[in-house]
């Protein structure tokens, strides 16, 4: 029931309640993607109820972003700044 529920909250406005039909289009909101607005005059009154939430949520998108290793990382590869390591330690200057 819970899924049921948050599957309607994402066609519909957070703030009025108005359906994304095929005429009503919905715009996510621009920091966190969780909430949908039919204008932004909504996404300005529901700011109050919303802005703890978007903050946090597009904090952990960035975080996300920032420290997401790459998909086809090479095995030698620095995981900090993922410049290539020397393949030979005795050759390094280290």
């Amino acid at each position: 029931m819970i899924a049921d529920e948050a599957e309607g909250a994402d066609i519909c406005c957070a703030s009025c309640g108005v359906v994304e039909l095929d005429e009503i289009g919905l715009m996510d909101c621009d920091d966190c993607d969780l909430v949908k607005y039919c204008s932004d005059q909504c996404q300005q009154d529901h700011l109050p109820q919303h802005e703890v939430m978007c903050t946090e949520r597009a904090a952990e998108l960035r975080d996300e972003k920032l420290f997401k290793q790459p998909e086809s990382s090479f095995m030698g590869d620095c995981p900090i700044c993922f410049l290539p390591l020397p393949l030979d330690p005795k050759k390094s200057s280290m």
